[in-house]
């Protein structure tokens, strides 16, 4: 497989020192007295906003401090082209940073903030997608008094590094039982199959015919992700996805392990009890979980698609990692991603306990280090996949980080997991809205 060229452009390490002045007026406060924030803005991408901390004036910015990045953007080979025509009729392309005072957000529909400077940092992308790029490191006045010498000194760090991916785009809708195929700039090259089908959920022990599951332990684990609830009105349960090479072999499967159910008195899958996918990979002539995802219906004005994925280290639930959670559209779907590298990712920290952690687990220590699991295996950005939001025709395009990909199964697990995303989108919507016919099990439409 041949991979597609990327460029992640990382905005880093930022800081703010603000001098003291020799007769502070009473009515003023000092930056380092309120929270310092700053908007990120790169041509044609959404503004990305980011914590500035504080430091003495006196103090100099360490120069072996550990990375910490505050923006990240993913850039495709067309991005960079896109980006480099238009600076050709217009200004040179510039990173443009507005630093503030105060708190983000609004207050009665007025920004909070208040503005303290500007920064624009000058890019040249040729030829990042082959090697890196730092386009400043260090300290830069902003402010009114900037060519005084009394002005604000904000730090940061802005680099461009290549980022080779895989790209696969699934050639129709998953439930539809679609070919995958692999895209490198105008080639479209087949590399997997999908069969979607309705699991019976008496049977909690996922099956396939090339992989004979063992009656014992096989069946004991994987209940220990999903749950067995009595039959309520409102529910949508057995959906399965297997994930194919090109020789029939499943490489990679998904599957409904927790049914996706109606809250009481609504008809609404709610995040108190969200439904579950397993996502599981072949091992030892059996099915093995790498990955959990449970989604549900946001309520509020975002009414969106809410997902929280784990990865799942020893085929045990209690030592599962949260390493993605976030909101999608549900009217104008969005990218799940996976990014382990700063600001650009979707993972949260949650309010689960740490005895459900392991110790070496971020949310058990807070500490974000490449040394620690999963960190040590999944660094930076490591996939994203587009879904389209409900009612739209969607084909899911998924971007993988060719440092995460060492076989097929790799690639197909997470074919498999933006496929579970996709679908998540349809077991979430409304009970009051009738699926398409592919999403309704035979079995139940003849019972009922």
């Amino acid at each position: 497989m041949d991979p597609c060229a990327f460029v992640r452009l990382t905005v880093a390490n930022l800081a703010l020192k603000v001098p003291l002045p020799s007769k502070p007026a009473r009515s003023a406060v000092h930056p380092s007295c309120s929270p310092c924030f700053c908007t990120i803005n790169l041509t044609n991408f959404p503004l990305q906003t980011a914590v500035v901390p504080y430091i003495p004036s006196e103090n100099q910015f360490p120069d072996n401090y550990p990375q910490s990045i505050a923006a990240t953007f993913h850039l495709s080979k067309a991005d960079i082209d896109k980006l480099a025509a238009s600076s050709i009729f217009s200004t040179k392309l510039c990173l443009k940073i507005a630093v503030y005072t105060g708190r983000t957000g609004r207050t009665c529909g007025v920004g909070s903030g208040r503005l303290l400077g500007r920064v624009t940092v000058p890019l040249d992308l040729k030829g990042t997608d082959s090697r890196a790029c730092v386009f400043h490191n260090g300290w830069i006045s902003v402010g009114k008094e900037a060519n005084k010498g009394l002005s604000a000194q904000f730090h940061l760090n802005v680099r461009a590094e290549p980022d080779l991916r895989f790209v696969f785009q699934f050639d129709g809708e998953p439930e539809c039982s679609p070919q995958v195929f692999q895209i490198r700039g105008n080639i479209r090259q087949p590399v997997f199959t999908c069969k979607f089908s309705f699991r019976n959920t008496g049977d909690r022990n996922q099956r396939s015919r090339p992989l004979q599951s063992e009656t014992g332990s096989s069946r004991s684990w994987l209940s220990s992700f999903g749950s067995e609830r009595e039959r309520p009105v409102k529910e949508r349960k057995g959906w399965s996805i297997t994930v194919h090479d090109l020789s029939g072999s499943p490489v990679a499967a998904a599957s409904m392990v927790t049914p996706f159910v109606a809250s009481p008195g609504s008809d609404r899958v709610s995040r108190s009890n969200p439904g579950s996918w397993l996502i599981l990979r072949p091992g030892d002539g059996t099915w093995k979980p790498w990955g959990r995802l449970e989604a549900w219906r946001e309520r509020g004005s975002s009414d969106g698609l809410g997902y929280r994925f784990e990865l799942i280290p020893d085929m045990s639930a209690s030592t599962a990692i949260v390493v993605a959670e976030s909101t999608l559209s549900s009217k104008r779907g969005g990218k799940f991603v996976i990014d382990l590298g700063g600001n650009g990712s979707n993972w949260k920290n949650t309010t689960a306990s740490a005895a459900s952690s392991p110790g070496c687990s971020p949310r058990s220590s807070g500490d974000f280090g490449y040394g620690l699991w999963p960190f040590c295996m999944y660094r930076g950005f490591v996939m994203s996949a587009r879904v389209e939001g409900e009612g739209k025709c969607s084909k899911p395009c998924v971007e993988v980080s060719v440092q995460h990909v060492n076989c097929t199964e790799d690639a197909a697990a997470y074919v498999a997991l933006a496929a579970a995303v996709d679908l998540s989108m349809d077991a979430c919507r409304h009970f009051s809205q009738r699926l398409r016919k592919e999403l309704s099990n035979p079995q139940e439409l003849l019972l009922g």
